[in-house]
């Protein structure tokens, strides 16, 4: 019992360690990075906390429309009167809940199909590999609207949707990571003592592509953002009174955009800055956890450093 105990805490401070060596890196050799890590804090946050932030309800109505910005209204309001400030900051929630639960979603339809199809090769994955084939040939958002045209609109289809369109593409670079994983001495033993074939997926391949996986996350979360942004703008994805920022670019904002051009100013300009600042932080992460990389995991030694860092601590 007592050298479990410590086995787990050795394990939990390396577990530190290298999440404060990966911060510090973060911050010392990628300002950009840091910079979209920044933004996607505050855009968690302000999902998180919306109740708090808002002045307004999502949908309270005042009886000034179209008004300008004012130390009332911060960026106005609608066509029929809602603080656009609040509605933004509403917005924010719900691309938050959206992007954060299709990019696990696709993740874990990617580690369904790219797992056993990268492990036992063969007959089978070359089905599986033609089925990809054949969802890729045609354009994502043409094929997002076909499946919300057939199983209807609101928050849970688009997640659904959007996970299950962004996973199966995905799988492709869990496959590839898989490929490469299984060719290790380790997978060879744990099959040589008759480990199962579930056991081994789950505590010999999965930890070791954890990797692509974290960088595949934050790539998709800004991508399903953008893609529940374009159904509701074309009306596909969350309907009124929901305040969605791809909605809030259509409808009365669209036919009034002459005269109130802020109505779409606003939430486009959220929308950009979320999706750059992710996509960035996404970036970042990525250059840091590939080992192939000049600047990924391998440069720096990290399970060196921390070897080193146990020895003198005791």
């Amino acid at each position: 019992m007592a050298e479990g105990a410590l086995t787990r805490e050795i394990l939990g401070k390396r577990r530190r360690l290298l999440i404060v060596d990966l911060f510090m890196r973060l911050v010392r050799e990628k300002p950009l990075g840091t910079v979209g890590f920044a933004i996607t804090v505050i855009f968690l946050f302000t999902g998180i906390f919306a109740d708090l932030i808002a002045p307004y309800g999502m949908n309270d109505v005042t009886s000034d429309t179209f008004a300008p910005s004012s130390a009332q209204h911060w960026f106005g309001t609608d066509n029929l009167g809602r603080d656009l400030f609040s509605r933004v900051v509403y917005g924010a929630r719900i691309s938050m809940v959206v992007g954060l639960s299709s990019a696990a979603l696709a993740i874990v339809v990617s580690l369904i199909i790219g797992i056993p199809s990268g492990y036992f090769g063969g007959v089978f994955d070359m089905i599986m590999q033609r089925f990809v084939d054949a969802w890729m040939f045609f354009p994502d958002l043409v094929r997002l609207m076909l499946l919300m045209s057939i199983v209807g609109y609101g928050m849970l289809p688009v997640i659904l949707m959007i996970a299950v369109g962004m996973g199966i593409p995905g799988s492709r670079i869990i496959r590839g990571a898989v490929i490469t994983a299984k060719e290790n001495m380790y997978i060879h033993a744990a099959e040589s003592i008759g480990c199962t074939t579930w056991r081994i997926f789950v505590r010999h391949v999965l930890p070791n592509i954890m990797a692509p996986i974290v960088t595949l996350f934050s790539i998709r979360v800004p991508n399903a953002i953008l893609a529940e942004a374009s159904l509701s703008f074309l009306g596909f994805g969350i309907p009124p009174p929901a305040p969605s920022w791809g909605s809030m670019l259509t409808g009365g904002a669209r036919d009034n955009v002459l005269m109130a051009p802020m109505t779409i100013v606003w939430p486009g300009l959220a929308l950009t800055i979320v999706v750059y600042g992710v996509n960035i932080f996404g970036d970042a992460l990525r250059d840091l956890l590939d080992p192939s990389l000049r600047g990924g995991v391998g440069r720096f030694g990290i399970g060196d450093k921390i070897r080193k860092k146990e020895v003198a601590a005791s």
